[in-house]
């Protein structure tokens, strides 16, 4: 979050070489089973070059068991060498027979690299991918991915690929897992993927907040760690104030509602933003979840004002360009902005910027749709990846380049871009809502398992809760 243009990209790439300290263990054979399932991958390059701007490796996955599978449950790796220690890599699907919205795709360093292979991309699936019947395949799946910099890559050294697969054929040299057990391929040597996926521990150092407050100014809130914002500065129109009196709270249903209400009558003195934000920077990798309601429409006054709508946590830059910032949004923008005329949606990885001249260096996802309402929001870090949820299907997942190297503070704010997309002197106002804000450290929950512990504080009558240590 910032008055940066998150849809912007340098040239400019900082990679960051993340070991996953995977075991290193025996290959399994190619026909592995388990109770019936059983799994192949067929592949074909649509890019033979020994080096080419992109490697194209396209797949298609068949349920060779005697059970339906669940694709959400289903994850291959092709194994590559990176081009450089530094390099940075970028995935994209081009087309899916079930959907690239249903594709994933996140990359990973060997915990014991061979001549062939350092890294490995991983190929998953949303939900929304659905089943494959026994006998059934996915169809095609036309991915790619290429250096963060458009640098020619070499792909004659990449253990995965087959300069001469250019029709589909079982390739044994990808490998693919079911629930976490390896049904096909053999990865390179001392690296198969065989760690299974675990329930994460019942305790665990955790942020929940309710958002159980009287008023901006109740005590409670800088007690439990939270400072309302008052101080000037971006983002947002320049002579916008931030207004902590605009922090509200009311109980919806039972459950106490913080609201971020922004106003303005068109000029930059007439403009009131709201923000609220840890006091301490001790948060990095684990799980962070809100409950947001986004509104689309303003509480009174004419629509159009080019708004921002947030849940991020950051650190500060230290200096243009440092290697060392981090920040990780949710952006909803209800009226368009940044160059966007209608509603749209971001989620933004940030690994550094300098503000002039504008440089960024950020990974993100975007969907244009209207998402006026309720949504529940993760984000999840550990060492490899970091990923996006919004209402319990995955949104994005981001490269191990753009993994926090501090930790970060926890916001919310509610901003104006710019004066352009409401140019009338009326005034007008726009909410955003939070139901509840969790974070718990160093450990990675399910959308599911997010809404189980907040299910369990809320039963217990807990309202706040922080066992965070300060870092």
């Amino acid at each position: 979050m910032r008055f940066a243009k998150n849809r912007l990209r340098a040239a400019a790439s900082a990679a960051v070489a993340v070991a996953m300290g995977a075991a290193a263990l025996t290959a399994l054979p190619a026909t592995a089973s388990a109770a019936g399932d059983g799994l192949s991958v067929q592949y074909r390059t649509s890019a033979t070059g020994a080096t080419a701007d992109q490697s194209e490796p396209w797949f298609k996955v068949k349920n060779t068991g005697s059970t339906t599978v669940q694709l959400a449950n289903v994850k291959i790796r092709y194994y590559f060498k990176a081009d450089s220690a530094g390099a940075s890599y970028r995935f994209a699907c081009s087309w899916a027979v079930k959907g690239c919205a249903n594709v994933t795709g996140t990359f990973g360093t060997l915990a014991n690299p061979t001549a062939t292979a350092d890294r490995y991309l991983e190929i998953g699936f949303t939900s929304g991918a659905g089943t494959l019947a026994p006998g059934a395949d996915t169809g095609d799946m036309q991915l790619r991915f290429y250096q963060s910099t458009w640098q020619s890559l070499n792909q004659s050294d990449d253990y995965s690929f087959g300069a001469s697969q250019t029709s589909y054929a079982d390739w044994s040299k990808v490998t693919a897992q079911l629930s976490g057990t390896t049904l096909w391929g053999q990865a390179p040597a001392g690296n198969d993927p065989t760690n299974p996926p675990t329930d994460p521990p019942a305790t665990g150092a955790t942020l929940f907040d309710d958002f159980n407050y009287s008023a901006y100014n109740d005590p409670k809130i800088s007690a439990h760690g939270w400072s309302v914002r008052s101080a000037s500065g971006g983002p947002g129109v320049s002579g916008a104030t931030w207004a902590p009196d605009k922090v509200t709270f009311a109980t919806t249903s039972g459950n106490s509602v913080m609201n971020l209400e922004t106003s303005t009558s068109g000029t930059g003195e007439s403009t009131k933003q709201t923000e609220i934000v840890t006091n301490a920077r001790k948060f990095e990798n684990g799980t962070y979840a809100a409950r947001v309601k986004f509104n689309d429409a303003p509480k009174y006054g004419p629509d159009g004002d080019h708004l921002v709508q947030t849940f991020f946590t950051i650190n500060d830059l230290t200096a243009p360009m440092a290697d060392d910032y981090s920040e990780y949004d949710f952006e909803y923008l209800p009226n368009g902005g940044w160059g966007e005329t209608s509603d749209i949606l971001y989620t933004t990885s940030w690994e550094t910027y300098q503000a002039d001249p504008w440089v960024a260096v950020n990974q993100h996802t975007e969907r244009r749709q209207s998402y006026n309402g309720w949504h529940d929001l993760v984000l999840t870090i550990d060492n490899s990846s970091i990923k996006y949820y919004i209402d319990g299907q995955l949104f994005g997942t981001h490269d191990s380049a753009y993994l926090p190297e501090r930790p970060m503070s926890i916001n919310f704010n509610q901003w104006l871009i710019d004066l352009a997309g409401q140019t009338s002197t009326t005034a007008r106002a726009y909410d955003e809502q939070v139901d509840y804000v969790l974070h718990v450290k160093d450990q990675v929950l399910t959308p599911a398992q997010v809404a189980a512990k907040v299910t369990a504080y809320r039963s217990a009558g807990t309202t706040f809760e922080d066992t965070v240590p300060s870092s």
